[in-house]
């Protein structure tokens, strides 16, 4: 397993919430010049302040988790294929083709191989750029190609290095998004600091470089800061043309570069239908997010060769059926607050029917089952499915699958971050519930604009959507640890904007009875400057201690398993055993795999099930078959994974192996009544004895302290004959 050693030698009153009358000033202004486009001397020399303190915060993060992936690994200083197994899991697997397009005579030849691949699943040829969002591989090997930097960076420098480059586009949105919000860059500032502060719970990029979600949570903040953008009050025609051309780009970004996509932006699609329906919004906004949405999703399906994963999606159904209900249903938002009320649940429920028509319809159709395994573990998160099925087993069983752990908040406390957040939540939610039974309350006459401007309390659209956003994506961080990376992040942009922002001052200071100009802007400029000093005597020290922290790479059984593979065994040949491993051999060797952790598509899921017999209670012979019918020539076999004791008893591979195969789990502990003892041993444990019949089918072919390679022998046909039916 891989360690990392220490290092040798380391060491005025306001008539309401949405202030609109403040002079401009260097720190608090953007808005209003904006929207009207008049742009003083005074106003572009506080824009660019503004920008060049983000744009050098975004450069800090990138240079902060570079140096960090840096000093872990001692990466600059370790052989290559040491760096090659650093890239963990499917991060190996996405990065051997950025390696396999650059080691291709020509860019054409490059893509006909993965159009056309026959290397990462035996005796299949799949379309890579069909089934896996790599068009960040590709584009980056073409870009490392005709750029004059071959002589100076290498191609694993010049691929980490955009990765951690996308880390200032990510600190910049969220700069710019609590800038937009509060009118004030020092809550861009306050919301940088807190990322990179907070790296712990905001990102992983230092130790899973390709992972994809590393690549397309960045554009995923940049379209919130263009929606952001777009939501403005009084912005002009012209502007929200540009704006909404940004939102398009960025959504098409963020989907052409993660698999998952599709159950982000129904999350999304979701919050912009509650906005809808409570009346926060215009008809015109909600349309123009809904097409950038399905734009970017269609586009994406083209360049992936027509994925019938992205068609079948709940989001694209979801879209459909509430623009087509729109359209029909008139009179939504008129009469009295229980009939808007009943019409609105009607609206729903008439909604949510013609989705989930609209999306059994298309996966039958299509005879769709790639998201299948999803859907599988989300029923059986919420007790609602079989907690048998192997593929729903693995989630479930995966920490980063559970539920949030309570520690992260005390580590967000830590950071002053989690208490102006709850105060900005509960504040700003309260408000809006009181702005939304205002908005159902109106009758929807020609008396309607008037009465918006008549109340006391309002809530600017751009507000709304980062509340209900922080909310919505906060639910499903709490319900599944790994989503936390989608809603930490703009949780320290919404967290600045409280401090910064007029919205919730204006609300305290109304109620103290103390809402002046000077108090408003001495409280807004003296709160975050004092939080951050404090953020800064109390980290600043402990950054450079962490920094200077130096370590090393060290796994040798892995590398001394890579460089035998691939000297010692034919190029073709087929290499079978867990998905992590052999993502790996593949970026390592270049070797033929029977599986690998991409996991959206149903027969290869039922192929891993299969290949994974060789962890079960399984005799010789049936082993040897299915590793046959896939064409495998080896297996490599883990101890970690044999006799693993990561996971408690049902939670081990073995045990998920046993469950679903009907048998008893090893060790003490209650079984179901129905699961009966196996008639065979532990295959992993029983081909060491060598002993017949495992001697007669298997032979050892190497050996170290973490795996044990065999290599399958060829049956006569004669024997195959006797073991037929």
């Amino acid at each position: 397993m891989t360690a990392l050693r220490q290092r040798k030698g380391s060491k005025g009153k306001e008539p309401g919430p949405s202030i609109q009358n403040l002079k401009a000033e260097c720190i608090t202004e953007p808005r209003e010049r904006f929207a009207t486009g008049g742009f003083s001397w005074w106003t572009i020399l506080c824009l660019t302040t503004g920008s060049i303190v983000g744009v050098s915060l975004g450069l800090l993060c990138c240079i902060y988790v570079a140096t960090l992936h840096e000093n872990d690994l001692w990466f600059s200083n370790i052989k290559e294929v040491e760096r090659e197994i650093s890239f963990r899991t499917e991060c190996g697997l996405y990065y051997s083709y950025y390696k396999q397009m650059l080691k291709a005579p020509s860019v054409q030849q490059g893509l006909y191989e993965l159009i056309h691949d026959n290397t990462t699943e035996s005796k299949r040829t799949i379309n890579i750029l069909q089934r896996m969002n790599i068009y960040q591989e590709v584009f980056l090997s073409i870009l490392y190609r005709i750029l004059p930097i071959q002589t100076y960076l290498e191609p694993i420098y010049f691929y980490i290095y955009t990765v951690f480059a996308l880390q200032t586009v990510y600190v910049f949105a969220l700069f710019i998004t609590s800038w937009l919000l509060s009118d004030s860059w020092l809550a861009g500032a306050l919301s940088g600091v807190w990322y990179i502060l907070n790296r712990v719970d905001t990102t992983r990029v230092e130790f899973t470089i390709s992972l994809r979600e590393n690549w397309s949570i960045p554009f995923f903040a940049l379209q919130v800061a263009a929606i952001t953008c777009y939501l403005r009050p009084q912005l002009k025609p012209i502007h929200q043309k540009v704006v909404l051309w940004l939102v398009f780009v960025s959504t098409f970004c963020f989907c052409l570069t993660w698999q998952f996509n599709q159950f982000v932006l129904l999350v999304q699609a979701l919050i912009i239908f509650t906005l809808d329906c409570l009346d926060f919004f215009t008809a015109e906004q909600v349309v123009s997010l809904y097409l950038m949405q399905v734009l970017s999703l269609l586009l994406v399906w083209l360049l992936q060769f027509c994925n019938s994963m992205i068609l079948g999606s709940l989001v694209l159904s979801f879209i459909v059926s509430a623009l087509f209900i729109k359209h029909f249903q008139t009179g939504l938002k008129t009469g009295s607050f229980v009939i808007r009320v009943g019409k609105l649940a009607l609206h729903t429920l008439l909604v949510l029917t013609l989705t989930f028509t609209i999306n059994y319809s298309a996966k039958k159709i299509l005879q769709l089952k790639s998201d299948e395994h999803i859907f599988k573990f989300i029923k059986a998160k919420f007790g609602f499915g079989g907690t048998r099925d192997f593929d729903a087993s693995l989630y479930l069983c995966e920490e980063a699958f559970g539920l949030l752990p309570l520690d992260t908040f005390e580590r967000l406390a830590g950071t002053v971050l989690l208490y102006p957040y709850l105060c900005t939540l509960s504040v700003l939610f309260i408000l809006m519930l009181l702005v939304a039974l205002s908005n159902l309350s109106t009758t929807g006459s020609g008396q309607a604009s008037r009465e918006k401007e008549d109340r006391t309390f309002r809530m600017r659209p751009d507000v709304a959507y980062n509340l209900l956003h922080t909310v919505f994506f906060g639910l499903l961080a709490f319900s599944t640890m790994r989503m936390k990376y989608l809603w930490t992040g703009h949780m320290c942009a919404f967290a600045a904007f409280g401090v910064c922002g007029k919205e919730v001052w204006t609300l305290y200071l109304r109620v103290l009875h103390c809402n002046t100009k000077t108090t408003m802007r001495l409280i807004r400029y003296s709160v975050p400057i004092v939080i951050l000093a404090f953020l800064y005597y109390k980290f600043w020290p402990r950054l450079m201690e962490e920094i200077s922290e130096l370590r090393e790479f060290y796994d040798p059984d892995t590398v001394e398993l890579m460089e035998w593979i691939r000297l010692k065994t034919p190029k073709r040949a087929v290499f079978a055993g867990s998905m992590q491993l052999l993502a790996g051999i593949k970026l390592c060797t270049g070797r033929v795999l029977t599986n690998h952790p991409h996991y959206e598509d149903q027969a290869l899921r039922e192929r891993t099930r299969q290949v994974y017999q060789i962890y079960a209670r399984r005799s010789a012979e049936e082993v040897h078959k299915v590793l046959g019918s896939v064409g495998a020539d080896y297996i490599v076999l883990e101890d970690s994974i044999c006799y693993e004791r990561r996971h408690s008893r049902g939670c081990r591979l073995r045990d998920l192996l046993d469950l679903a195969n009907g048998h008893i789990m090893d060790g003490p502990g209650e079984n179901e009544p129905d699961l009966i003892p196996a008639s065979h041993p532990r295959f992993c444990e029983a081909i060491k004895t060598d002993t017949p019949p495992y001697s007669t089918l298997f032979t050892r072919a190497f050996k170290n302290k973490t795996f044990n390679v065999y290599k399958l022998k060829k049956l006569k046909k004669k024997n195959k004959a006797e073991s037929g039916p």
